[in-house]
C-alpha cells in the first residue's frame, strides 16, 4: 500500500516498509520543489541509502564532495556519510530512494509532518530528537 506523507514543501511517497519487508528495506519516492526547504545534513547510523533520479535535478553533497543525481543516475551513502541535498533548479526534482536494511519505515516521516507546518519555521531540538530516535545523527553546517 502506498501511503504520501507531506512534510513543508516535500512529498514523500512510501512505497515499501520494514514492515513489509521484514526490516529488509524501506522504499519511497520524494519529491523536491525548487529551492524547497529540505533536512539538515546529516549520517545514518545503522542504514546505507541509494538514490535514484527520476525527474529534475538534484544537488548533493556526499563527504564533502558534490554530486548531480538527475534522470538515471545514482549515489550510494554508506552509513555514516555525511550528506546533504537540495535542489538548486526550477524544475521539481523527483528521486527514489532505497534504505538498507529497512530500519525507518514510513513513522520517521510521520513524526517530521506533524512537526513542520509550511511557512513555519520548525522547532530544531524537536527535530533532531526524531531524528535521533530513527538513526539519523544531525550534522552542524
Amino acid at each position: 500500500m502506498v501511503e504520501l506523507i507531506r512534510i513543508g514543501q516535500l512529498e514523500i511517497r512510501f512505497l515499501q516498509a520494514r514492515e513489509q519487508t521484514g526490516g529488509r528495506l524501506d522504499m519511497f519516492e520524494f519529491a523536491v520543489p525548487a529551492k524547497a526547504r529540505v533536512p539538515v545534513a546529516h549520517y545514518h547510523r545503522d542504514y546505507d541509502e541509494t538514490i535514484y533520479g527520476l525527474s529534475g535535478v538534484l544537488t548533493w553533497k556526499l563527504d564533502g564532495a558534490r554530486h548531480e543525481v538527475g534522470p538515471g543516475e545514482t549515489l550510494f551513502i554508506p552509513r555514516g556519510a555525511v550528506h546533504h541535498f537540495a535542489n538548486q533548479h526550477e524544475e521539481t526534482a523527483r528521486a527514489l530512494a532505497v534504505l538498507t536494511p529497512g530500519l525507518i519505515g514510513s513513522a520517521y516521516f510521520r513524526e517530521l509532518a506533524a512537526l513542520i507546518a509550511p511557512g513555519a519555521p520548525p522547532d530544531p531540538a524537536r527535530v533532531r530528537a526524531v531524528m535521533l530516535r530513527h538513526g539519523l545523527e544531525p550534522v552542524p553546517d
